[in-house]
C-alpha cells in the first residue's frame, strides 16, 4: 500500500528519487546544511515509500523530512497510508492559525516558485499520459505543443483524449502588448504561437472516426493573466503571467478538485468562460475534421 510519505510525494508530483532529492536539498539548506547531498539513494528511497524499514531513518533525515512536510512527525510520515484519509488539510495546517484559512486553501496540493521547477518534478508526459480530458489556456501553450511530440499527441487522440486549446490570438493586439512586457523582439511570441497552432492543426488533420479523442482550438484577444491546465476535471495547474517575467519564471500552483469551493473551481470556471468567448482560428487546416 505504501507510506504517508509516498502519498504526499505523489500529491506533489515529486515521487521520483531525483525530484525528491532536489526538494530534500532545498529543505536541508535551511534546516541542516550538513545534510545537503545526503538524501537517500534509489533503493533506500523506494524502501521509504513502501515502508520496508525496521526503524526510523537517521536523525538528520527525520529533521529534513519534518521540514519538508510541516505538521507531520517522522513516525507519521513512515506510517501506513490509509487511502480514505485526506492529506491536504494536515499538510497545510502546519503553522497556520485555526481561523478558517486552511479551509479556504485546502485544495492547493503544491506550489512551485517557477514553472521550470514544476516541470522538473512532473513532466507533461506524466501529467497527460492517462488523461481523458485536457483543457489548456494561455499564450502559446508550450506545455503541450513544445513538450509533447506529434506522435504523443496523436496517441492521446487515438486513446480517447479530448483536448481543448485556447491560444492568445497571434493576430491580436494583446500578444503584441505581452511581447513588449516580456522584452521580446516584435513578433517573437506571435511566431511561436502560430507555430504551435499549426502543429496541433497538423496532428488534428490525421484524425479518423475510429479515434476516441480529438483536438479543439480557439483564440482569445485579451490581456494574458493566467496559464491554465486542467486534466480530467480533477487537477488544475495554474500560474499568473507576471510583469516583465517570462512564463517559465512565474510561480506555479497545483490544485485538486475536492468538492469544495476553492482554487480549482475558480480557475475551472475561468477557463469555461474564456472558452465560450473564444473564436476559431482565421485560417483552418483541419480538412473538414470536426473541431
Amino acid at each position: 500500500m505504501g507510506t504517508v510519505l509516498k502519498a504526499l510525494l505523489q500529491e506533489r508530483h515529486i515521487q521520483t528519487v531525483s525530484a525528491f532529492n532536489r526538494e530534500y536539498d532545498r529543505a536541508a539548506l535551511t534546516i541542516d546544511s550538513g545534510a545537503v547531498g545526503a538524501g537517500p539513494k534509489k533503493a533506500q528511497f523506494y524502501r521509504w515509500l513502501a515502508g520496508n524499514i525496521s526503524t526510523l531513518p537517521y536523525p538528520h533525515h527525520c529533521r529534513v523530512l519534518q521540514g519538508m512536510f510541516p505538521g507531520w512527525t517522522a513516525a507519521e510520515l513512515f506510517s501506513e497510508y490509509n487511502e480514505s484519509a485526506s492529506l491536504s488539510d494536515r499538510v497545510l495546517n502546519g503553522n497556520l492559525p485555526e481561523n478558517g484559512r486552511v479551509e479556504r486553501i485546502s485544495d492547493i496540493a503544491s506550489v512551485f516558485p517557477r514553472r521550470a521547477d514544476f516541470l522538473e518534478s512532473s513532466s507533461p508526459q506524466d501529467l497527460f499520459r492517462d488523461a481523458r480530458t485536457i483543457d489548456l489556456a494561455g499564450i502559446s501553450l508550450n506545455i503541450l505543443c513544445q513538450q509533447c511530440s506529434d506522435s504523443e499527441v496523436l496517441r492521446m487522440m487515438r486513446e480517447g483524449t479530448f483536448i481543448r486549446c485556447l491560444f492568445l490570438d497571434p493576430d491580436g493586439l494583446s500578444i503584441q502588448a505581452r511581447e513588449l512586457e516580456e522584452g521580446h523582439a516584435p513578433g517573437a511570441l506571435t511566431s511561436l504561437t502560430r507555430l504551435n497552432i499549426h502543429m496541433l492543426q497538423r496532428v488534428r488533420s490525421k484524425w479518423k472516426s475510429t479515434m476516441g479523442g480529438n483536438i479543439a482550438i480557439r483564440l482569445y484577444d485579451a490581456p494574458a493573466r493566467f496559464n491554465i491546465c486542467i486534466v480530467d476535471s480533477e487537477v488544475c495547474v495554474m500560474q499568473p503571467y507576471l510583469p516583465f517575467a517570462r512564463g517559465l519564471e512565474s510561480p506555479t500552483f497545483v490544485a485538486r478538485q475536492n468538492g469544495s469551493r476553492g482554487i480549482f473551481q475558480t480557475f475551472s470556471e475561468v477557463f469555461e468562460e474564456m472558452w465560450c468567448e473564444g473564436t476559431e482560428p482565421a485560417v483552418e487546416q483541419n480538412q473538414g475534421i470536426p473541431a
